[in-house]
């Protein structure tokens, strides 16, 4: 046998033997919930989680080296962090907390769910082309996608969103609104939890009916209308749906592919990580909401303020997710 043969064959023993510590990891695990969830007076059980700590860092560490790109590499993380965090916990203050949580662990987040952000964002589009062209081609397919209500509307020459200030006052017609977009959101996540299948169907319907509503008024020549409409809150609102989507679908892939974690395990690691997400989804939501409620249906915003304001806060929301919103810089 080849010297890399040797080497192959000794990277896969020692994958295999480090594979059977797993019941270890899984008590240890166990063991950090327990501790985290409420105090314990046995010093014998923090001395085993002490001992379960640098098990689960020396295991982290071959487990990166040997099977990098695996579940199983994922979970050990996951848990290595529990049990530092259950090990190492100070005083839980709301305002640190929060500061950790969109400086550190929302951008760890999105850079883990990057390739199911590429995936959702691709089908969205996809399937906005797809409704356009549909509706471009065959007009009266529209009926399949909007109501009688809004058909009729366009046909006369009106958009359904005009007067709506008359109609609403702007702090009611936020509240519905941000409470509308949340519920979608949270059905564009938990669809996800059928391994991916309902973000394909949420996103692919969503840029269906999107892209169908496009075409239907640009024949009536009131896309420049709607556009402008949609355009301070749209980039950040289609953005977090998105970003919802994705994050369900990896969900679902955790079910699909637990990895040596079992089913149950695997779910619940990617939900806890993944839905660290949805919070920073739901504050960005909230000023969606509000310039939805205050400046899209208000006559008095030129395009040319329009676009800056959601061109802004779309880079607000990309700064955010990066951490970059909350990472100052130091003292030299």
């Amino acid at each position: 046998m080849s010297p890399s043969g040797n080497d192959a064959a000794r990277r896969r023993a020692l994958a295999a033997s480090l594979l059977e510590r797993a019941p270890l990891w899984r008590a240890a695990d166990q063991r950090a919930r327990r501790l985290a969830r409420a105090v314990s007076d046995d010093a014998e059980d923090a001395a085993r989680l002490a001992d379960d700590y640098r098990l689960l860092a020396h295991d982290l560490a071959r487990a990166r080296t040997l099977i990098p790109q695996t579940r199983t590499r994922e979970y050990l993380e996951a848990a290595y962090a529990r049990a530092h965090a259950a090990l190492y916990h100070g005083a839980w203050h709301l305002g640190s907390e929060l500061l950790k949580l969109f400086r550190d662990e929302v951008p760890a987040v999105v850079r883990w769910l990057a390739p199911y952000i590429v995936w959702s964002t691709a089908i969205f589009v996809v399937t906005l082309l797809a409704g356009f062209a549909l509706v471009h081609r065959y007009p009266e397919l529209i009926a399949l996608f909007a109501s009688p209500d809004l058909i009729a509307s366009v046909e006369h020459g009106h958009l359904w969103t005009q007067g709506l200030l008359n109609i609403v006052p702007s702090a009611v017609l936020s509240v519905q609104i941000l409470a509308n977009n949340i519920v979608v959101s949270l059905i564009a996540y938990c669809a996800g939890f059928l391994f991916g299948l309902g973000t394909l169907y949420i996103l692919g319907l969503n840029g269906l009916m999107l892209g169908a509503v496009f075409a239907f008024v640009s024949q009536h020549g009131l896309a420049a209308q709607l556009f402008a409409f949609v355009a301070p809150h749209g980039f950040v609102e289609l953005s977090v749906m998105c970003l919802s989507g994705a994050a369900g679908a990896a969900v679902g892939d955790a079910l699909i592919r637990p990895g040596h974690a079992t089913r149950t395990e695997s779910f619940r690691t990617a939900a806890l990580r993944s839905g660290k997400l949805l919070i920073a989804c739901a504050v960005l939501l909230v000023g969606s909401g509000v310039l939805e409620g205050y400046v899209s249906p208000d006559p008095r915003f030129s395009l040319t303020a329009r676009l800056g304001i959601g061109i802004g806060y779309w880079l607000v929301m990309v700064a955010l997710l990066s951490g970059r919103l909350f990472r100052w810089p130091t003292a030299s």
